[in-house]
């Protein structure tokens, strides 16, 4: 189930408890994203230890400087600086081997601690990839475009045609520099409002079937939309006025969506393997006492129920 009010407000809250969890490396989902070829081509060897051209992309796409599958090699100026930092840690690296440094129980530990984290962010990249899908961010946003234009008044103007054909023709002259009205009259198949330029007065948009509310969303005032198809046929709808502040558009809010969606996957994951798994404290004295207090899971659920979710329903699990 989708939350039951905007999910922003308490967006912060979850974030903070789930903070454990690194996110840095999850981008919103996209069609057919390229992947990066691990190892193959070496790039430089380090008394004899190779850096691969695919480490450097890696850490290039981890840091933000570029996208998966972006041209990159050689000569850039971001590949030749991250080769070189790569360089230099791997000198410190094999130095700190040389001096037994990894050999010490706490340096085996922190070793062993920072191998399940790079774990628990592979987890998670997956989750992004398998569970927040373009649906499922469509569906969220459908949502919360209803739920932020509850009160919301528009002044709307429409041109209602018969086929996609003709929707996108009178489309591209909107496009090419013919005024919106200007078309109304000889194109519109809607005759009570064909005269009347278009207008269909103010409406509030929750109150139109759908597409029309997320269609009504995605224009701004003074804008005209894409063709879009309902059961009467094709619009082309134009915002003229809002009396209220319009909801944020599709591509504004996807990426707060898409971190809202993938902590909620992870807090749903992190609840079943807390509920599999034996969990078992050290108390002062040394002995082992069940798990008890603060858990992030127990506050990913507090983090919901503000949100009115159900975490059971099918579907995006939020």
């Amino acid at each position: 189930m989708l939350p039951q009010k905007p999910f922003l407000k308490s967006l912060p809250s979850l974030l903070a408890a789930l903070s454990l969890v690194a996110l840095s490396s999850c981008g919103s989902p996209e069609e057919e994203e390229p992947s990066i070829q691990v190892e193959g081509v070496t790039a430089v060897r380090v008394n004899n230890d190779p850096i691969y051209v695919s480490d450097i992309e890696l850490e290039a796409v981890a840091r933000g400087l570029i996208t998966p599958g972006e041209e990159f090699g050689p000569g850039d100026e971001n590949y030749d600086l991250v080769l070189d930092q790569l360089i230099d840690q791997k000198l410190m690296a094999q130095e700190a081997m040389a001096r037994g440094l990894a050999k010490t129980p706490a340096a085996r530990r922190r070793l062993e601690m920072a191998r399940e984290r790079i774990l628990g962010n592979l987890l998670v990249e997956n989750l992004v990839a398998s569970d927040v899908t373009d649906d499922s961010i469509e569906a969220m946003y459908k949502e919360q475009v209803l739920l932020q234009q509850d009160n919301d008044e528009v002044s709307v103007a429409h041109i209602l045609l018969d086929t996609e054909e003709d929707a996108r023709r009178v489309y591209q002259e909107i496009q090419d520099g013919k005024t919106f009205e200007s078309l109304v009259v000889a194109n519109s198949l809607d005759t009570s409002t064909r005269m009347e330029n278009g207008d269909l007065g103010y409406v509030a948009p929750n109150d139109l079937p759908d597409p029309f509310p997320v269609a009504i969303a995605n224009t701004k005032v003074g804008g005209v939309s894409e063709p879009f198809q309902s059961a009467d046929g094709w619009h082309i709808i134009k915002v003229k006025d809002r009396r209220t502040s319009p909801p944020k558009s599709r591509e504004e809010m996807r990426p707060e969506i898409v971190t809202f969606l993938t902590l909620n996957q992870v807090s749903k994951i992190l609840r079943r393997l807390r509920t599999e798994a034996t969990i078992e404290k050290g108390g002062k004295s040394g002995h082992v006492v069940p798990e008890s207090g603060f858990s992030i899971t127990e506050e990913a659920e507090r983090s919901e129920d503000t949100l009115g979710t159900d975490t059971d329903a099918e579907g995006p699990e939020l």
